[in-house]
C-alpha cells in the first residue's frame, strides 16, 4: 500500500510518500525504483539519483536481515534539500539521508 500527500501545515511542495513491500521477493525492487524516481523528481541527475536506490537497499538489509517474512515500510520525505528515507520492519527501524542538489 502506498500513501502520498503534502502536510497542510508544512506548505505546498512538500513530499511525503509511504510504501510497504514484502521483505522477500521481487516487489522489493519496486521500492528501489521508487527511490530513484523520487530523487530524480526532486532534482538529482540520474547517476546521483541511483544512489537513493543503493541507500534504500542498505536500509532494507538492516531492518530485514535474511529471512524476514514481514513487510518493509519505507517512508520518503523531502527535508532540508535532502531526501530522508526511513525503513521499518519487524520492530527494527533506521533512516538515511540522500542529499539533493541546491
Amino acid at each position: 500500500m502506498s500513501q502520498a500527500g503534502a502536510d497542510a501545515d508544512a506548505g505546498a511542495g512538500v513530499l511525503m510518500l509511504r510504501l510497504s513491500v514484502p521483505a522477500q521477493g521481487g516487489l522489493r525492487a519496486v521500492a528501489s525504483e521508487v527511490a530513484t524516481r523520487i530523487a530524480t523528481y526532486l532534482g538529482s541527475a540520474l547517476p546521483e539519483a541511483e544512489f537513493a536506490a543503493t541507500t534504500l537497499e542498505d536500509l532494507a538489509r538492516r531492518v530485514a536481515p535474511g529471512g524476514s517474512e514481514g513487510d518493509i515500510t519505507f517512508e520518503f520525505r523531502e527535508v532540508d534539500r535532502g531526501l530522508l528515507i526511513q525503513a521499518r520492519c519487524d520492530g527494527r527501524s533506521c533512516e538515511a539521508r540522500h542529499p539533493l542538489p541546491a
